[in-house]
């Protein structure tokens, strides 16, 4: 007789509990061989034995490989890491494991490891969620998810699907994505897309037909690159979440889509904040700032973020520092659409250290001047500003030299001193000029140096000498230039 590891006493009794699908009960209880021999006059010590030798039959008969079976299951659990007590207590949770070969629960663990899912991972999942080795369901979404993807999707992110969704949930779930993918979204983005959404959510409990609505709607708005670019779009709901959102900013656009579209594409993630919160930030606007919907929807264009702001913290300190400066509710918009970052940027780790330079320069606090200083240096970091100052300092500017170029081209302090020390060589090794030619004029040194100036320099050099205006050589157009530098050719071809 073959032998086998002894089956756990859980799986015997449930296993010889069972009358056997193939032979009828009450030929499982009276065979004619057991009625023969309880019936027959033979010694009592043989009819004593017919219990013993029924109850062998009724073995046989039921399971002929039962000891094989449940050994293999036994071995297959402790390979994923789970001991007898575990294996009990995920057949007592679903007994639709007892009715699965285990030639199918190998195929199920090996399709599971195909996409990722494998040693400790797999064990946790199994023993949390006995039903993915069970259910039906699960193979064909497994199918898709290494044959039409790839195997791409983050196993930790199908972990978390199949933990948190009763595998009914998972049926149509290739034609939710096969539809994702006909809505716009490319075939080689799909996957980041189903990486960062809560799969649940965003598939598996939502109908077709409303993540066809969904897509439908901010096909209007930026569409497909909205979610691409914030996937999480995908978990909200449409009426209670989605949809105001949009409407309150098409509102405050003044129904403008193709800008309320901009904004969104600048920052798909203004749409995580709710309705009440970005309504709180307008009216700090409104009232505080005395700003219009039109100038607040013009800010929120140019600087979506400003909904991350705080209110008390950032927002309204800065509009009130605005007003100390001397800005009108005009001069405020003008400021805010040239310097948003001005809302957003750190009090203590930026701000702070750039009023210090300011104010060392020779800047006077609180006032319009400096107001517009303070806006043209948001865009550059306090190591670089600083940079820039010493960079003057060192070719002999004084701090009065470099309050008066930062006045008559606030920009200057936010270029890269090392481009700035090129063009200042430049200046004054190959052009031959003096430096005070930079207190006149500052914007030279916000123009390119190979494209601008040089170029220009060498064309005019070749055509009337030294001498000329940096001034006039620079600021006119291209076109302007261009046509001046045609005539004066013609004119000196007439002198020859």
């Amino acid at each position: 007789m073959l032998t086998s590891p002894r089956p756990p006493a859980f799986f015997l009794h449930s296993q010889y509990s069972l009358p056997s699908a193939s032979v009828p009960h009450s030929a499982a209880i009276s065979s004619p061989k057991s009625s023969l021999l309880l019936n027959s006059g033979l010694p009592s010590r043989i009819g004593l034995r017919a219990p013993l030798l029924h109850v062998q039959c009724r073995c046989v008969n039921s399971s002929p490989n039962v000891e094989f079976e449940s050994g293999a299951f036994h071995v297959l659990f402790q390979e994923l890491g789970l001991n007898e007590k575990d294996t009990e207590s995920l057949v007592t949770r679903d007994p639709g494991l007892r009715l699965k070969s285990i030639r199918s629960l190998r195929a199920r663990v090996a399709s599971l490891k195909s996409v990722g899912i494998s040693g400790p991972e797999l064990c946790h999942l199994v023993a949390k969620c006995p039903s993915v080795l069970a259910a039906d369901e699960i193979d064909p979404f497994i199918l898709f998810v290494r044959d039409n993807l790839d195997g791409k999707v983050d196993p930790a992110q199908l972990k978390r699907l199949f933990m948190s969704t009763e595998p009914r949930f998972l049926v149509g779930f290739d034609e939710k994505v096969n539809l994702l993918i006909d809505g716009g979204i490319p075939r080689e983005k799909i996957v980041h897309v189903l990486n960062n959404v809560n799969l649940t959510k965003a598939l598996c409990f939502k109908p077709f037909e409303e993540i066809e609505r969904l897509v439908h709607f901010l096909s209007r708005y930026g569409g497909v690159e909205v979610i691409v670019r914030h996937p999480p779009i995908l978990n909200f709901d449409m009426d209670g979440q989605l949809i105001p959102r949009v409407e309150f900013l098409l509102e405050l656009s003044g129904g403008d889509e193709d800008a309320t579209g901009a904004v969104l594409r600048k920052l798909p993630t203004f749409l995580k904040y709710r309705v009440e919160h970005v309504e709180s930030h307008v009216e700090l606007l409104r009232s505080f700032a005395g700003l219009d919907d039109q100038e607040i929807f013009r800010i929120i264009l140019v600087f979506p973020n400003i909904v991350s702001a705080s209110r008390e913290r950032k927002l309204r300190p800065r509009i009130s520092f605005l007003k100390e400066c001397g800005l009108d509710s005009t001069e405020i918009f003008k400021f805010l659409t040239k310097a948003p970052l001005f809302l957003g940027l750190s009090f203590e780790g930026n701000i702070a250290y750039k009023l210090g330079f300011l104010v060392k320069i020779g800047h006077k606090y609180r006032t319009k001047e400096f107001a517009v200083a303070i806006g043209a240096v948001t865009r550059t970091s306090c190591e670089n500003m600083q940079k820039v100052i010493e960079l003057f300092l060192s070719y002999g500017f004084s701090c009065e030299d470099v309050l008066l170029m930062s006045k008559k081209h606030p920009q200057i302090l936010q270029y890269n001193p090392d481009s700035l020390e090129e063009k200042v060589e430049y200046l004054v090794g190959e052009m031959g000029r003096d430096l005070e030619e930079l207190l006149d004029f500052p914007a030279f040194l916000g123009y390119k140096l190979d494209s601008r100036i040089k170029h220009r320099y060498e064309v005019k050099k070749k055509i009337i000498g030294e001498g000329m205006s940096i001034n006039k050589l620079l600021s006119v157009s291209s076109e302007r230039f261009g046509k001046k530098k045609l005539k004066e050719l013609v004119h000196e071809a007439k002198k020859l």
